[in-house]
Protein backbone atom coordinates (compact mmCIF):
# COMPACT_ATOMS: atom_id res chain seq x y z
CA UNK A 1 0.00 0.00 0.00
CA UNK A 2 2.84 2.78 0.67
CA UNK A 3 4.46 1.57 -2.37
CA UNK A 4 1.06 2.93 -4.15
CA UNK A 5 0.66 5.56 -2.45
CA UNK A 6 4.02 6.95 -2.98
CA UNK A 7 5.85 5.36 -5.90
CA UNK A 8 9.17 6.75 -5.67
CA UNK A 9 9.97 5.69 -2.51
CA UNK A 10 12.11 8.81 -1.64
CA UNK A 11 9.97 10.40 0.84
CA UNK A 12 9.03 6.91 3.22
CA UNK A 13 11.55 5.07 5.53
CA UNK A 14 10.05 1.97 6.60
CA UNK A 15 11.91 -0.53 9.09
CA UNK A 16 10.34 -3.44 11.17
CA UNK A 17 11.02 -2.77 15.33
CA UNK A 18 11.43 -6.42 16.96
CA UNK A 19 10.66 -6.83 20.53
CA UNK A 20 13.16 -8.48 22.93
CA UNK A 21 10.95 -11.83 22.65
CA UNK A 22 11.56 -11.46 19.20
CA UNK A 23 7.95 -12.55 18.79
CA UNK A 24 6.29 -8.77 18.55
CA UNK A 25 7.40 -6.93 15.63
CA UNK A 26 6.53 -2.78 15.26
CA UNK A 27 6.55 -1.33 11.83
CA UNK A 28 7.70 1.64 12.05
CA UNK A 29 7.43 3.99 9.09
CA UNK A 30 8.45 7.48 8.56
CA UNK A 31 6.86 9.81 5.61
CA UNK A 32 8.00 13.33 4.85
CA UNK A 33 6.37 16.33 4.20
CA UNK A 34 6.05 16.31 0.56
CA UNK A 35 5.61 19.16 -2.57
CA UNK A 36 2.48 17.64 -3.67
CA UNK A 37 -1.04 16.58 -2.79
CA UNK A 38 -0.98 12.81 -2.16
CA UNK A 39 -4.65 11.12 -2.02
CA UNK A 40 -5.56 8.06 0.75
CA UNK A 41 -5.93 4.49 -0.66
CA UNK A 42 -9.46 5.24 -0.93
CA UNK A 43 -8.72 7.81 -3.89
CA UNK A 44 -9.63 10.56 -1.23
CA UNK A 45 -7.65 13.74 -0.43
CA UNK A 46 -7.94 13.99 3.66
CA UNK A 47 -6.85 16.90 5.69
CA UNK A 48 -5.12 16.13 9.43
CA UNK A 49 -7.12 18.55 12.16
CA UNK A 50 -5.83 17.01 15.64
CA UNK A 51 -7.36 13.83 16.13
CA UNK A 52 -9.76 14.30 13.01
CA UNK A 53 -9.18 13.44 9.38
CA UNK A 54 -11.42 15.82 7.33
CA UNK A 55 -12.27 14.80 3.64
CA UNK A 56 -11.27 17.25 0.96
CA UNK A 57 -14.03 16.45 -1.25
CA UNK A 58 -14.47 19.57 -3.09
CA UNK A 59 -11.83 22.20 -4.83
CA UNK A 60 -13.18 25.22 -2.57
CA UNK A 61 -11.37 22.51 0.39
CA UNK A 62 -8.32 22.03 -1.72
CA UNK A 63 -8.13 25.47 -2.20
CA UNK A 64 -5.60 25.97 0.51
CA UNK A 65 -3.79 22.89 0.99
CA UNK A 66 -3.01 23.86 -2.61
CA UNK A 67 -1.54 27.35 -1.44
CA UNK A 68 0.18 25.54 1.47
CA UNK A 69 2.09 23.24 -0.95
CA UNK A 70 2.98 25.79 -3.97
CA UNK A 71 0.61 24.22 -6.02
CA UNK A 72 -1.01 27.08 -6.63
CA UNK A 73 0.14 30.72 -6.25
CA UNK A 74 -1.88 33.61 -5.50
CA UNK A 75 0.58 35.88 -6.90
CA UNK A 76 -1.21 34.94 -10.35
CA UNK A 77 -4.79 35.50 -9.64
CA UNK A 78 -5.87 39.06 -10.83
CA UNK A 79 -7.31 41.72 -8.53
CA UNK A 80 -9.41 44.82 -9.00
CA UNK A 81 -7.14 47.74 -10.03
CA UNK A 82 -7.12 49.38 -12.68
CA UNK A 83 -4.04 48.62 -15.53
CA UNK A 84 -2.20 52.42 -14.94
CA UNK A 85 -1.81 51.42 -11.49
CA UNK A 86 1.17 48.87 -12.36
CA UNK A 87 1.46 50.41 -16.15
CA UNK A 88 1.87 54.38 -15.20
CA UNK A 89 3.79 53.98 -12.06
CA UNK A 90 6.51 55.46 -10.55
CA UNK A 91 8.01 52.14 -9.50
CA UNK A 92 7.51 50.59 -13.03
CA UNK A 93 8.97 53.70 -14.84
CA UNK A 94 11.98 53.47 -12.51
CA UNK A 95 12.14 49.87 -13.04
CA UNK A 96 12.04 49.95 -17.03
CA UNK A 97 14.55 52.92 -17.63
CA UNK A 98 17.07 50.59 -15.75
CA UNK A 99 16.57 47.50 -16.73
CA UNK A 100 14.76 47.52 -20.23
CA UNK A 101 14.58 50.63 -21.44
CA UNK A 102 13.64 49.85 -24.96
CA UNK A 103 10.45 48.26 -23.86
CA UNK A 104 6.95 49.72 -23.55
CA UNK A 105 5.39 49.04 -19.75
CA UNK A 106 2.38 47.58 -20.24
CA UNK A 107 3.46 45.74 -23.12
CA UNK A 108 6.18 44.45 -21.18
CA UNK A 109 4.24 43.33 -17.89
CA UNK A 110 1.73 41.23 -20.21
CA UNK A 111 4.60 39.26 -21.68
CA UNK A 112 5.28 38.50 -17.65
CA UNK A 113 1.62 37.85 -17.35
CA UNK A 114 1.38 40.77 -14.65
CA UNK A 115 -1.48 41.60 -16.57
CA UNK A 116 -4.08 39.35 -17.80
CA UNK A 117 -7.08 40.76 -19.95
CA UNK A 118 -8.11 43.66 -18.30
CA UNK A 119 -7.12 43.31 -14.90
CA UNK A 120 -3.25 42.90 -12.93
CA UNK A 121 -2.25 40.30 -11.32
CA UNK A 122 -1.39 40.40 -7.45
CA UNK A 123 2.26 39.80 -7.90
CA UNK A 124 2.14 42.81 -10.15
CA UNK A 125 0.62 44.70 -7.94
CA UNK A 126 3.23 43.82 -5.09
CA UNK A 127 5.87 44.98 -7.68
CA UNK A 128 5.18 47.49 -9.15
CA UNK A 129 1.92 49.52 -7.70
CA UNK A 130 3.16 52.53 -5.88
CA UNK A 131 0.50 51.78 -3.20
CA UNK A 132 -0.20 48.15 -3.10
CA UNK A 133 -1.47 48.45 0.18
CA UNK A 134 -4.78 50.05 -1.40
CA UNK A 135 -5.62 47.08 -3.23
CA UNK A 136 -4.29 44.66 -0.46
CA UNK A 137 -4.65 46.02 2.75
CA UNK A 138 -2.92 43.38 4.62
CA UNK A 139 0.35 43.50 2.51
CA UNK A 140 2.69 45.59 5.03
CA UNK A 141 4.74 45.55 7.39
CA UNK A 142 3.70 46.36 10.86
CA UNK A 143 6.98 47.10 13.23
CA UNK A 144 6.40 46.70 17.15
CA UNK A 145 8.45 47.88 19.88
CA UNK A 146 8.01 45.82 23.53
CA UNK A 147 10.06 47.32 26.56
CA UNK A 148 10.41 43.85 28.00
CA UNK A 149 12.76 40.45 27.45
CA UNK A 150 8.80 38.23 28.59
CA UNK A 151 8.17 35.88 26.07
CA UNK A 152 5.33 38.03 25.02
CA UNK A 153 4.52 42.02 24.85
CA UNK A 154 1.73 43.51 25.63
CA UNK A 155 -0.23 46.82 25.78
CA UNK A 156 2.08 48.06 28.89
CA UNK A 157 5.38 47.19 27.28
CA UNK A 158 4.49 48.44 24.17
CA UNK A 159 6.61 51.87 23.39
CA UNK A 160 4.53 52.91 20.72
CA UNK A 161 1.72 52.39 18.36
CA UNK A 162 2.66 50.22 16.10
CA UNK A 163 4.33 51.32 12.72
CA UNK A 164 3.13 50.22 9.34
CA UNK A 165 5.94 50.14 6.47
CA UNK A 166 3.88 50.23 3.19
CA UNK A 167 5.00 50.82 -1.11
CA UNK A 168 5.65 48.30 -2.87
CA UNK A 169 7.55 45.30 -2.14
CA UNK A 170 11.34 46.44 -3.06
CA UNK A 171 10.99 49.68 -0.74
CA UNK A 172 9.19 47.56 1.85
CA UNK A 173 12.33 45.46 2.55
CA UNK A 174 14.62 48.30 2.83
CA UNK A 175 12.37 50.61 4.45
CA UNK A 176 11.67 48.27 7.20
CA UNK A 177 15.45 47.24 7.65
CA UNK A 178 16.33 50.99 8.37
CA UNK A 179 13.40 51.42 10.53
CA UNK A 180 14.21 48.42 12.56
CA UNK A 181 17.91 48.86 12.79
CA UNK A 182 17.37 52.68 13.79
CA UNK A 183 15.08 50.71 16.21
CA UNK A 184 17.58 48.07 17.73
CA UNK A 185 20.18 50.33 17.80
CA UNK A 186 18.38 52.23 20.63
CA UNK A 187 18.38 49.92 23.27
CA UNK A 188 20.94 49.95 25.54
CA UNK A 189 22.55 46.83 26.72
CA UNK A 190 24.89 46.35 29.66
CA UNK A 191 28.67 46.13 28.11
CA UNK A 192 32.48 45.91 29.45
CA UNK A 193 32.39 49.62 29.73
CA UNK A 194 28.84 50.01 30.86
CA UNK A 195 25.68 50.89 28.51
CA UNK A 196 26.09 50.56 25.61
CA UNK A 197 24.35 50.13 21.41
CA UNK A 198 22.76 46.62 21.29
CA UNK A 199 23.97 45.21 17.79
CA UNK A 200 22.56 42.90 15.35
CA UNK A 201 23.87 42.49 11.91
CA UNK A 202 22.02 44.34 9.02
CA UNK A 203 22.88 41.31 7.25
CA UNK A 204 20.58 39.02 9.15
CA UNK A 205 18.01 41.62 9.55
CA UNK A 206 18.01 42.69 5.70
CA UNK A 207 17.91 38.19 4.68
CA UNK A 208 15.15 37.26 7.34
CA UNK A 209 12.64 40.42 6.14
CA UNK A 210 13.85 40.06 2.68
CA UNK A 211 12.90 36.10 3.08
CA UNK A 212 9.34 37.31 4.37
CA UNK A 213 8.40 39.34 1.81
CA UNK A 214 8.81 37.14 -0.87
CA UNK A 215 8.17 34.00 0.53
CA UNK A 216 4.84 34.99 2.69
CA UNK A 217 1.60 33.94 1.41
CA UNK A 218 -0.38 36.63 0.14
CA UNK A 219 -3.78 34.69 0.45
CA UNK A 220 -4.04 34.65 3.85
CA UNK A 221 -5.30 38.37 5.41
CA UNK A 222 -2.25 39.23 7.51
CA UNK A 223 0.84 41.25 7.78
CA UNK A 224 4.35 40.46 8.38
CA UNK A 225 4.74 41.51 12.28
CA UNK A 226 7.96 42.53 13.82
CA UNK A 227 8.22 42.78 16.94
CA UNK A 228 11.38 44.15 18.75
CA UNK A 229 11.99 43.01 22.49
CA UNK A 230 15.08 43.85 24.30
CA UNK A 231 16.82 41.02 23.63
CA UNK A 232 15.55 39.31 20.72
CA UNK A 233 13.84 40.61 16.92
CA UNK A 234 10.89 38.24 16.15
CA UNK A 235 9.62 38.25 12.78
CA UNK A 236 6.50 36.55 11.58
CA UNK A 237 5.16 36.09 8.27
CA UNK A 238 1.57 34.59 7.31
CA UNK A 239 1.23 31.26 5.90
CA UNK A 240 2.89 27.98 6.59
CA UNK A 241 6.77 26.33 4.91
CA UNK A 242 5.53 25.90 0.96
CA UNK A 243 6.36 22.35 -0.78
CA UNK A 244 8.61 19.92 0.99
CA UNK A 245 10.15 22.76 3.19
CA UNK A 246 10.54 21.89 6.91
CA UNK A 247 12.25 23.23 9.89
CA UNK A 248 14.40 20.63 9.49
CA UNK A 249 15.30 21.27 5.67
CA UNK A 250 14.79 24.66 5.45
CA UNK A 251 18.39 26.26 4.96
CA UNK A 252 19.31 23.15 2.75
CA UNK A 253 15.96 22.70 0.33
CA UNK A 254 14.18 25.47 -2.25
CA UNK A 255 10.48 26.34 -2.75
CA UNK A 256 9.32 29.07 -3.58
CA UNK A 257 5.61 29.94 -3.31
CA UNK A 258 6.04 33.31 -5.20
CA UNK A 259 8.48 32.37 -7.94
CA UNK A 260 7.45 35.81 -10.01
CA UNK A 261 8.13 37.75 -7.10
CA UNK A 262 11.18 35.99 -6.61
CA UNK A 263 12.38 36.21 -10.41
CA UNK A 264 11.46 39.73 -10.95
CA UNK A 265 12.82 41.46 -7.69
CA UNK A 266 15.82 40.03 -8.84
CA UNK A 267 15.98 42.03 -11.35
CA UNK A 268 15.88 45.56 -9.85
CA UNK A 269 18.37 47.73 -9.32
CA UNK A 270 20.66 46.42 -5.90
CA UNK A 271 18.36 43.70 -5.27
CA UNK A 272 16.97 42.32 -2.01
CA UNK A 273 17.49 39.24 -2.46
CA UNK A 274 20.12 37.44 -5.20
CA UNK A 275 17.78 34.13 -6.14
CA UNK A 276 20.34 31.41 -4.97
CA UNK A 277 18.52 30.36 -2.11
CA UNK A 278 21.06 31.50 0.61
CA UNK A 279 18.92 33.85 1.86
CA UNK A 280 18.61 32.10 6.07
CA UNK A 281 21.99 30.91 5.39
CA UNK A 282 23.59 34.35 5.33
CA UNK A 283 21.32 35.65 8.52
CA UNK A 284 22.67 32.06 10.01
CA UNK A 285 26.34 33.14 8.75
CA UNK A 286 25.79 37.27 10.31
CA UNK A 287 24.74 36.18 13.26
CA UNK A 288 27.48 33.55 14.25
CA UNK A 289 30.59 36.16 12.59
CA UNK A 290 28.60 38.94 15.78
CA UNK A 291 28.94 35.43 18.21
CA UNK A 292 25.08 35.85 18.60
CA UNK A 293 23.45 32.72 18.82
CA UNK A 294 22.01 31.09 16.08
CA UNK A 295 18.33 32.03 14.63
CA UNK A 296 15.27 30.31 15.56
CA UNK A 297 12.99 29.36 13.06
CA UNK A 298 9.30 28.18 14.38
CA UNK A 299 5.96 27.48 12.38
CA UNK A 300 2.81 28.08 13.58
CA UNK A 301 -0.45 27.48 12.78
CA UNK A 302 -0.58 30.28 10.54
CA UNK A 303 3.07 31.61 10.42
CA UNK A 304 6.21 31.28 10.07
CA UNK A 305 8.45 32.65 13.05
CA UNK A 306 12.32 33.93 12.45
CA UNK A 307 13.55 34.90 15.65
CA UNK A 308 17.16 36.70 16.01
CA UNK A 309 18.39 36.98 19.74
CA UNK A 310 20.53 39.14 20.94
CA UNK A 311 22.67 36.09 23.08
CA UNK A 312 26.25 35.58 23.12
CA UNK A 313 27.26 32.37 22.26
CA UNK A 314 29.04 30.87 25.58
CA UNK A 315 32.89 30.80 25.88
CA UNK A 316 34.41 27.64 23.98
CA UNK A 317 34.94 25.65 26.59
CA UNK A 318 31.31 26.25 27.81
CA UNK A 319 30.27 24.88 24.26
CA UNK A 320 32.09 22.29 24.17
CA UNK A 321 31.59 20.82 27.65
CA UNK A 322 27.30 21.41 26.73
CA UNK A 323 28.40 19.35 23.43
CA UNK A 324 29.34 16.69 25.63
CA UNK A 325 26.25 16.63 27.94
CA UNK A 326 24.29 15.23 25.29
CA UNK A 327 26.64 13.26 23.08
CA UNK A 328 29.50 10.96 23.72
CA UNK A 329 32.24 12.01 21.98
CA UNK A 330 33.77 15.32 20.48
CA UNK A 331 36.55 15.79 17.89
CA UNK A 332 38.29 19.06 16.86
CA UNK A 333 36.32 19.50 13.65
CA UNK A 334 33.00 19.58 15.64
CA UNK A 335 34.74 21.44 18.11
CA UNK A 336 35.33 24.23 15.51
CA UNK A 337 31.75 24.67 13.61
CA UNK A 338 30.48 24.70 17.03
CA UNK A 339 32.70 27.57 18.88
CA UNK A 340 32.82 29.22 15.36
CA UNK A 341 36.41 28.94 15.13
CA UNK A 342 38.70 28.42 11.97
CA UNK A 343 41.81 27.33 13.42
CA UNK A 344 42.42 24.10 13.78
CA UNK A 345 45.54 24.80 16.75
CA UNK A 346 43.12 26.82 18.27
CA UNK A 347 40.87 24.10 19.70
CA UNK A 348 43.94 21.82 20.05
CA UNK A 349 45.29 24.61 22.94
CA UNK A 350 41.24 24.37 24.48
CA UNK A 351 41.65 20.61 24.58
CA UNK A 352 45.07 20.38 26.33
CA UNK A 353 43.64 23.14 29.09
CA UNK A 354 40.37 21.21 29.54
CA UNK A 355 42.69 17.47 29.42
CA UNK A 356 44.96 19.37 31.99
CA UNK A 357 42.42 20.07 34.34
CA UNK A 358 40.72 17.07 34.15
CA UNK A 359 37.54 17.94 32.18
CA UNK A 360 38.15 15.81 29.52
CA UNK A 361 40.37 12.76 28.65
CA UNK A 362 41.44 11.87 25.37
CA UNK A 363 39.87 8.64 23.39
CA UNK A 364 42.96 5.94 23.95
CA UNK A 365 45.22 4.23 21.18
CA UNK A 366 44.16 6.82 18.46
CA UNK A 367 46.21 8.53 15.77
CA UNK A 368 46.89 11.89 15.93
CA UNK A 369 44.50 13.03 13.11
CA UNK A 370 41.31 10.93 14.24
CA UNK A 371 41.68 12.22 17.90
CA UNK A 372 38.76 12.57 19.67
CA UNK A 373 37.76 13.15 23.54
CA UNK A 374 35.32 12.63 26.35
CA UNK A 375 33.85 13.15 29.66
CA UNK A 376 36.89 13.45 32.35
CA UNK A 377 36.81 12.32 35.99
CA UNK A 378 36.16 16.43 36.82
CA UNK A 379 33.46 16.97 34.29
CA UNK A 380 30.87 19.00 35.66
CA UNK A 381 28.27 17.51 36.25
CA UNK A 382 25.25 20.93 36.34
Amino acid sequence: MIDDLFPIGQVTRCTFLAAPDETTYILHCEVEKTGDIRLASDGEAYLRRGAQNLKQDTEEKLTRPKLNKGLTTFEDQTVKAAISDVANSSAIIEFMIETVPTAEPEVWLRKQKLIVGELPTAAGVLLFDDEPQATLPKASIKIYRYRTTQPTGTRDTLAFDPIAIEGNAYNQVYDAVARIKELTEEIPILGKDGLEKIEYPTEAIHEVITNAVIHRDYSRSDDIHVRIFDNRIEVQSPGTLPAHITIKNILDERAARNPKIVRLLNKFRNPPNKDVGEGLNTAFEAMKKLRLKQPLIEQKENGVVVTLRHEKLGSSDQIIVEYLRDNDEINNSIARKLCSIGSENTVKRIFAKLVKAGVLERVPNRPLNRAGYVRGPKFPTE
